[in-house]
């Protein structure tokens, strides 16, 4: 599905990505996990387009798309959900979803699916998006970028300041998402057990470079969690 080839990055002299090289099989959950600051949100930020690749390949379903500009990239099938989740908070719930269209024909609906997964964005769809709590905003970031039914959804990092409960629901959603085989998924976590629960193939990365990689199930074995302890 998607395919990274010698990717470099670069901010002023700071070399950020260093020969970055992996692959995200297809209707699987990849996880990239690290600390903060090792480069995890350049890495996104360069795989949506949002930031320009100094060196390297990325492909996407066979095809070249390093030139793409982002709204290309999303028409192509990425859904992007960005660290922080960047929400419109003045715009309503459902001003919001129709967001995520905008890469669709005109007049196209808000697929029903995405009330029956996240059931509080059609109870407070009238609502502004500033006013909904931290979860609730994660899923709306979520469900925004599922309108557009993407092949590939990237998520950065959606526990992030969110109650257990509601990460829960996350970590349900995206077992489901990944369980249908019709999308797949690069979660992008420093929440260990999180990770854990719904990788099926995982990257460790340290200042810019993978330094570990594997299935899944071996996480535990292969000493993930050391790697991400401060």
């Amino acid at each position: 599905m998607l395919t990274v080839r010698a990717l470099d990055q670069y901010y002023g002299g700071s070399h950020i990505l260093r020969q970055l090289d992996f692959t995200v099989p297809t209707g699987e959950v990849t996880a990239l996990l690290g600390r903060n600051g090792v480069g995890k949100t350049t890495l996104m930020r360069c795989l949506m387009g949002l930031v320009k690749v100094a060196k390297g390949s990325i492909q996407f379903m066979n095809k070249e798309i390093s030139a793409l500009p982002a709204h290309q990239r999303v028409k192509a099938g990425i859904g992007y959900v960005p660290q922080g989740r960047e929400i419109f908070p003045r715009l309503t719930v459902e001003e919001n979803l129709r967001m995520g269209l905008a890469s669709l024909p005109a007049g196209t609906p808000i697929p029903e699916h995405i009330f029956q997964t996240f059931p509080v964005l059609w109870e407070m769809r009238q609502r502004r998006g500033g006013d909904l709590s931290g979860g609730q905003q994660q899923q709306l970031a979520i469900g925004r970028a599922l309108a557009s039914s993407p092949r590939l959804l990237i998520l950065d990092e959606p526990t992030e300041g969110i109650q257990p409960s509601i990460i829960k629901d996350i970590e349900r959603v995206i077992q489901q998402l990944a369980s249908s085989g019709q999308m797949t998924i690069l979660l992008v976590e420093q929440y260990y057990e999180f990770a854990r629960s719904l990788a099926q193939h995982y990257l460790v990365m340290e200042r810019g470079e993978l330094v570990l990689r594997g299935e899944g199930a071996a996480m535990e074995r292969d000493g993930v969690r050391a790697r991400l302890s401060v």
